[in-house]
């Protein structure tokens, strides 16, 4: 296990699947943790489970498409743990009614500030902490399906993943001389609840073939260890048995 100690990371989408196995892998490895979803009591349930283990958490519930309460949580999370080493994005939604023949476009519009709107309103928030400190690593959670062709995950979820992308690759181009870094990792499919929302249900045997919430917080503990001098830019991942590679219907 990596020595964290020392550092102060904060997470979205903290409350389950990938958000909750990378806040307790970085507590076990001695990080606190600032644990930000919009549900209140999942953020005390991993908080509890945290500190149970010996590990240092807090929660700041928030909606990540309100900038309003992103900057007010990005203020309040410096002045409790004093410093903001790491931001890891993990928040992300879809819809059932994901495809063009049956996209409502509010839906479209929610996805949207969620999974990228609400990566910029982070960044943007963190970024002058990142700044004053000379030091910053950033990790955003995108997707296979915005590297490869996977069209079950529907236009709008596609399109707002392969924005986080590219944003990501734009901090490491302007954001360099301040030290900070940022890793877009882009896993394809983890046995994780947002899988629910799937117009076609996962079969038990498919489920246990994908990626587990752990095998992204092992990777982003790898991340968050690495020297200052090292930038992982890109990182793309998937199950062996990867089922994105099959024929869709």
């Amino acid at each position: 296990m990596q020595n964290l100690s020392g550092k102060s990371v904060w997470i979205t989408g903290a409350g389950s699947g990938i958000g909750e196995a990378i806040a307790k892998s970085l507590a076990a490895a001695g990080a606190q943790v600032a644990l930000s979803a919009r549900r209140e009591e999942t953020l005390l349930k991993v908080a509890t489970a945290i500190k149970s283990d010996g590990g240092k958490a807090e929660i700041h519930p928030l909606d990540i498409s309100n900038s309003d309460q992103v900057a007010d949580a990005a203020r309040n999370i410096q002045a409790s743990m004093g410093k903001i080493n790491v931001l890891i994005n993990c928040a992300g939604m879809n819809s059932p009614k994901r495809h063009w023949r049956d996209l409502d476009i509010a839906d479209w519009h929610r996805i949207v500030a969620v999974n990228l709107n609400g990566v910029a309103n982070t960044v943007c928030a963190t970024l002058p902490v990142m700044r004053a400190q000379k030091d910053g690593l950033i990790i955003n959670i995108s997707s296979w399906s915005a590297r490869h062709e996977f069209p079950a995950a529907g236009p709008a979820y596609i399109a707002s993943k392969r924005g986080v992308i590219d944003l990501s690759h734009s901090i490491n181009q302007e954001e360099m001389h301040n030290n900070i870094r940022c890793c877009c990792i882009s896993p394809a499919e983890v046995a994780t609840p947002i899988l629910k929302q799937r117009p076609v249900p996962v079969t038990d045997e498919e489920l246990s073939l994908m990626l587990k919430p752990d095998d992204l917080a092992e990777m982003v503990s790898y991340v968050v260890a690495a020297p200052m001098r090292v930038c992982f830019n890109e990182i793309v991942m998937s199950p062996t048995y990867n089922r994105t590679l099959l024929p869709q219907p």
